[in-house]
């Protein structure tokens, strides 16, 4: 589903955010050995910033920010931050995406919010993204909404893609050894009921998606401006180069 050219919503953005940031980010090591990985700075600000500082331009005033690995350093980082407000889940155990977000399900009031994973970094596009994004947001028919970016402009991309998506925006996960047209940039809308039946404990937010895909109740939206998709050093210096340059790739996209 293109963002450009839908219908439009009323100005209706989620009332409340909830950022991954207890992973343990073991890609990124060493650097993540002694810094939680959306704390570590591309251009000078660290991503998790990034984030709320978008959250706050799109009118989220409430975001609920899980930690555990490096917690401290989590908590000490946010301790100062009044917008928007910052509410603060020590995870004891790991807990997974889907587990965290199982976790923080009673600070939702059953409505549906955002849930963006604590490295995603984009560039808005024509307009503030979230915003765009929110507009494709429908309950009657979704569950889950995520934000895609085209497979074939992902740079430092590890994989072959994650989605299939028809006319109508519903997804489907790639088939096996296939390339997907579409990669999932780590920022979505879901509605709570979809965790009915979710285990408690450490579980995947995969095991929601796929859940949400078996009911046709699972939606995507493209996004128009840019995504780093940063795993690993060699991604976060070839991100920080592009920073520098003004974003100007090595070769121009066809």
């Amino acid at each position: 589903m293109h963002l450009q050219g839908l219908k439009k919503r009323s100005s209706w953005v989620p009332d409340t955010a909830m950022v991954l940031a207890a992973g343990h980010g073991t890609r990124m090591a060493p650097l993540t050995d002694t810094c939680p990985k959306p704390l570590i700075e591309v251009a000078g600000q660290s991503t998790l910033d990034r984030i709320l500082d978008k959250l706050t331009t799109a009118g989220v005033p409430r975001v609920i920010v899980n930690a555990h690995h490096l917690a401290d350093q989590v908590e000490s980082h946010l301790a100062s931050r009044t917008d928007p407000a910052v509410t603060v889940i020590r995870e004891a155990e790991v807990l997974e995406t889907g587990g965290g977000v199982r976790n923080a399900l009673p600070h939702f009031n059953d409505q549906p919010v955002f849930v963006i994973n604590g490295d995603s970094l984009w560039l808005d596009g024509l307009r503030d993204s979230l915003h765009r994004f929110s507009e494709i947001w429908n309950g009657d028919e979704m569950d889950v909404l995520l934000l895609l970016y085209p497979f074939a402009r992902v740079l430092s991309w590890h994989g072959l893609g994650d989605y299939m998506m028809d006319p109508d925006g519903r997804l489907t996960r790639k088939p096996e050894s296939h390339v997907a047209p579409y990669a999932y940039m780590g920022v979505s809308i879901l509605h709570p009921r979809i965790f009915a039946d979710a285990p408690h404990g450490a579980f995947s937010l995969n095991r929601i998606y796929d859940k949400a895909e078996e009911a046709g109740r699972l939606f995507g939206a493209v996004h128009d401006g840019l995504w780093y998709h940063i795993s690993t050093p060699a991604d976060l210096e070839e991100a920080n180069r592009r920073f520098s340059q003004g974003h100007v790739p090595d070769t121009p996209y066809v």
